[in-house]
């Protein structure tokens, strides 16, 4: 009797361990998953925005600088953008915004991984080959022109955030507000901005990120993505515009860039004089 209790309790036992459900691995952070170069969107989904600065300034300043001896970084806008999320208390863990940015630094990860020879796996992601080929050209001297660089970083940053949206409405079910879906138009506006630049503007303007501030116009400032600040400044007034149901198509990209005319003209002019 006794042995066939504890054949029975052993049974019990087992069915229990198989029947309770693992438990999620926590996330591993901004700098494990920097230096692993290996966190997918979904883990990077369960970090804050706070953790997410900390990411992508552990990524620009330890494997990307490995890539790109020298490199300042390039992913201020990104920055800019994290920032004004983690102000507005946005991107909780699981939101459509969590996902669609969880996507873009997955893309960013993935293709300094790439890049570095640190594996070949995109997991899944479009963006991680573009991220790769851009980090490889710049280190290589074949982005120096204005035109050619925004364009190879629009088209990364572009095919990571349409990823990120896959995430969120495909994959998981979670479709944007209508306040989100017209607070995303400005980022579409900004890389409709970086791919349209003329190259007959290159000889007149600096390249991205730190250089002579003499000739930097308005468009050099405002595309320039290695300063957070037009963007994070422009989202704000984006999202305030966002809450309103402005006319769709040209009307709403006018409106908003005569508002980012009116509106970042002083955090222009304090950065350039």
């Amino acid at each position: 009797m006794k042995r066939t209790l504890s054949v029975l309790l052993a049974l019990a036992t087992v069915l229990c361990l198989v029947a309770t459900p693992a438990q999620a691995a926590p996330p591993r952070g901004a700098a494990a998953c920097a230096a692993s170069l290996d966190c997918p969107a979904e883990e990077l989904n369960q970090l804050t925005m706070a953790e997410r600065l900390d990411f992508v300034h552990a990524l620009t300043t330890g494997p990307a600088a490995a890539v790109i001896p020298g490199y300042t970084g390039r992913w201020g806008n990104i920055e800019g953008i994290i920032a004004f999320f983690e102000d507005r208390s946005m991107g909780g863990t699981g939101t459509w915004v969590s996902y669609v940015d969880a996507g873009i630094l997955e893309g960013m990860e993935r293709g300094v991984a790439l890049a570095s020879g640190r594996g070949t796996d995109t997991f899944g992601n479009p963006g991680s080959a573009l991220w790769a080929s851009y980090l490889t050209r710049l280190a290589a001297g074949q982005l120096r022109a204005r035109s050619a660089h925004d364009l190879a970083w629009s088209q990364a940053e572009q095919a990571s955030t349409d990823h990120g949206v896959v995430l969120a409405e495909q994959v998981h079910g979670v479709p944007a507000t209508a306040v989100e879906k017209r607070f995303f138009e400005f980022s579409e506006f900004y890389r409709f901005t970086l791919r349209n630049r003329s190259a007959l503007l290159d000889p007149f303007s600096p390249g991205p990120g730190p250089g002579p501030q003499r000739q930097l116009t308005f468009l050099d400032w405002f595309t320039d993505v290695a300063n957070p600040t037009p963007s994070r400044h422009g989202a704000e007034l984006a999202y305030s515009l966002a809450e309103f149901d402005l006319p769709a198509g040209a009307v709403r990209g006018a409106a908003i860039l005569a508002a980012y005319g009116k509106a970042l003209l002083d955090d222009y002019l304090a950065e350039t004089r």
